[in-house]
């Protein structure tokens, strides 16, 4: 556990908590049981709920796994009490670790985002967590474009599969944001005693950005599909040419093979006897596929 104090204001920063710190701030605070369990099992569904002396919060921020090449909700539990911010989660967030340390190493940053109350120390860490979401919708948007130049490169099978990893990013992103916004709603909307009527327009304005956040989305959304459509219209469309191709190399070589088989009969053949009969049989056989050929492109499937 880390704290960092400004004022009267304390945030106490937990990045996987043990069952000692728990306990230790449970005993403080005096912290309902339910919200010890919060914080030792995951919470799959964004809350906001009113204690007695505390209210609680669970999120969820959209992060990036380079290594899968898709989006994860990583869960932060948040309580408010009198004067007291308490965070925690279990997976790395590197966002909200780098604006805990820039306000326990630098006063000013302190005086900023801790001089007022929990409540207003909680909205600008939700602020900073959805604006995060931008840069991860402009690596989308990116890989977007990626994905429809290699496409009208002549990259269509190559796509298949990263066409599938943008839309499994932005289901996943999706699947994270959208059950956000009854948290902020609630913030903005309700009486909590612990978040002051003057902060209400803040949290009002963080539902716009959830709103934002989620418009991109949709957009990218309806851009892979599209994409995706138009490469399979794409890869059909080749196919087809190759079995257009096939069938036609098959149509032509039908006769000659018939032909090469009447030759293989034990029978007499014409021209057998000719020292010239191979050439002979070869030209026949040309001139059958010329034929083949020509009928083709008189019906105009050539």
């Amino acid at each position: 556990m880390e704290t960092v104090k400004y004022n009267d204001l304390v945030w106490h920063y937990f990045k996987e908590p043990n069952a000692d710190d728990v306990l230790k701030i449970q005993k403080k605070y005096k912290l309902h049981p339910l919200i010890i369990e919060e914080f030792s099992t995951p919470t799959l569904r964004p809350k906001a709920t009113q204690y007695e002396n505390c209210l609680f919060l669970s999120i969820h921020i959209p992060l990036f796994n380079t290594e899968d090449k898709t989006t994860y909700p990583a869960e932060i539990d948040i309580v408010l009490c009198e004067n007291v911010l308490i965070t925690s989660h279990d997976r790395d967030i590197f966002q909200l670790t780098d604006f805990f340390n820039n306000l326990k190493n630098d006063k000013a940053k302190r005086e900023i985002y801790m001089s007022q109350s929990p409540g207003a120390l909680l909205r600008f860490i939700i602020e900073m967590l959805l604006e995060t979401c931008f840069s991860k919708l402009d690596h989308i948007s990116n890989k977007l474009d990626y994905v429809e130049k290699e496409i009208f490169a002549g990259h269509e099978k190559e796509m298949v599969f990263e066409i599938s990893l943008v839309k499994r990013d932005i289901l996943n992103f999706r699947r994270t944001m959208k059950p956000q916004r009854s948290v902020f709603e609630s913030l903005a909307q309700k009486d909590f005693k612990l978040i002051e009527p003057a902060l209400k327009p803040y949290y009002q304005d963080l539902i716009g950005t959830n709103i934002r956040i989620w418009n991109n989305l949709e957009s990218a959304k309806e851009t892979i599909e599209s994409l995706e459509e138009t490469n399979n219209s794409l890869l059909s469309n080749k196919l087809d040419m190759t079995m257009k191709v096939l069938t036609i190399f098959s149509a032509v070589m039908l006769p000659m093979t018939v032909y090469s088989n009447i030759l293989a009969m034990s029978a007499d053949i014409p021209f057998g006897k000719n020292p010239h009969a191979f050439w002979i049989h070869l030209a026949i056989m040309f001139f059958l596929s010329t034929i083949t050929i020509s009928i083709f492109k008189m019906r105009k499937w050539l």
